[in-house]
């Protein structure tokens, strides 16, 4: 369960960009940046609206989260192979199904969240003009810090979106393709699709509870 509530928590950070808008030139890091310091005082100032009021949460991950998490190029990776076998309406319907699942989760774990829960590392290395990472550390409620890092890609419009989270050295998306693609072989993209649309997320949680 960690490792599903902590990637939560890291993407549902991304909905609260809301009150400082991405600039196009704005580097992975600055946007790191301003996702913790934004989420700092959001939450400060919303929590108990957002606590109260599910339909505000769902409305501002919704609303933000598709501008600077790249959830279709993300559920692209999680089909796997077999993101090239299907048809483009099913991918459409996987990627909604997909978002929609996560977007409960997401509101769960950033009710959480607490002030200064995310420390943004330093960067190491050159800004690759692509893709980089951007290393943070949460401190969980016993106060341990864990790694947690944020992949990012550039998309061709010049924007950088995290389209990854990696906990203690565990890819998120990586964990659910493993997962989907197990189910996908056994059934059908359609099936697993409508698993998402009616169980939402915890279909897909580990066997061993991480």
């Amino acid at each position: 369960m960690r490792l599903i509530n902590l990637a939560a928590l890291m993407l549902a950070a991304l909905a609260f960009t809301l009150t400082l808008p991405v600039q196009a030139e704005d580097t992975p890091i600055a946007v790191v940046e301003r996702i913790a310091a934004t989420l700092d005082e959001t939450m400060e100032q919303r929590r108990d609206e957002l606590m109260n009021d599910r339909n505000a949460l769902n409305a501002v991950i919704d609303d933000v989260v598709l501008r600077d998490f790249d959830t279709d190029y993300a559920a692209l990776l999680v089909l796997g192979r077999y993101a090239r076998e299907a048809t483009p309406e099913q991918r459409t319907r996987f990627t909604r199904a997909f978002y929609d699942s996560l977007i409960n989760r997401y509101g769960e774990a950033l009710l959480q969240y607490t002030r200064g829960s995310v420390r943004v590392l330093p960067f190491r290395g050159e800004l690759n003009e692509r893709r980089t990472t951007i290393r943070t550390q949460v401190m969980i409620n016993d106060g341990t810090r864990v790694p947690v890092d944020y992949a990012f890609r550039k998309t061709r419009a010049g924007q950088w979106k995290a389209f990854d989270v990696v906990i203690e050295g565990i890819s998120y998306v990586t964990n659910y393709r493993n997962q989907v693609v197990a189910e996908i072989s056994r059934s059908s993209i359609d099936a697993v699709t409508e698993r998402l649309e009616s169980q939402g997320i915890e279909a897909f949680e580990p066997p061993d509870g991480r």
